[in-house]
């Protein structure tokens, strides 16, 4: 039975998924098998429809060019920096977001922008001093007519000990 199913899935392409198939066991089996397909990556390249490839491929859409490292641990009451630099024809205009929510400038957390000839800006976040509250997801999002372009930076804070 076994191998007459190891058989059938074999014809089928689905040689990963065969030994918990045809086994017939419920859930999670003992071993473990490695898919080789990732979800989650952004698609590139053609699209079916016309009209998105021209959206997602236009030479004139926003394109995040430049952008501070994902992953940032800041010692509590430091200085913390976000930096995002975008080009696009019309220039981009750039948003910034925590956790999902736009951000605005305060007392504490201050946004500087450049605009660097006809199609380039460049947008830096600080936090003086940064707080336990400031860690989270940030996002930088430069948009134009044509196109949008996201980066996430993910913070979290440590102690330093004098």
């Amino acid at each position: 039975m076994q191998v007459k199913c190891l058989i059938i899935c074999l014809s089928l392409g689905l040689l990963m998924l065969a030994t918990p198939i045809c086994e017939g066991r419920r859930g999670r089996g003992r071993g473990r098998t490695k898919s080789r397909v990732q979800i989650g990556l952004p698609i590139t390249g053609k699209y079916r429809d016309p009209e998105s490839d021209q959206y997602y491929n236009n030479n004139n859409g926003a394109k995040i060019l430049q952008a501070s490292h994902f992953d940032l641990e800041y010692v509590l009451g430091h200085k913390i920096a976000f930096l995002c630099v975008a080009k696009g024809n019309p220039r981009p205009h750039i948003t910034w977001y925590k956790d999902g929510a736009e951000i605005y400038q305060h007392l504490y957390m201050h946004v500087h922008e450049w605009r660097i000839g006809d199609d380039k800006v460049k947008s830096k976040i600080e936090i003086d001093p940064a707080t336990q509250m400031d860690a989270g997801l940030y996002e930088c999002t430069a948009d134009n007519m044509y196109s949008i372009d996201r980066r996430s930076f993910k913070t979290d804070f440590s102690i330093a000990f004098d």
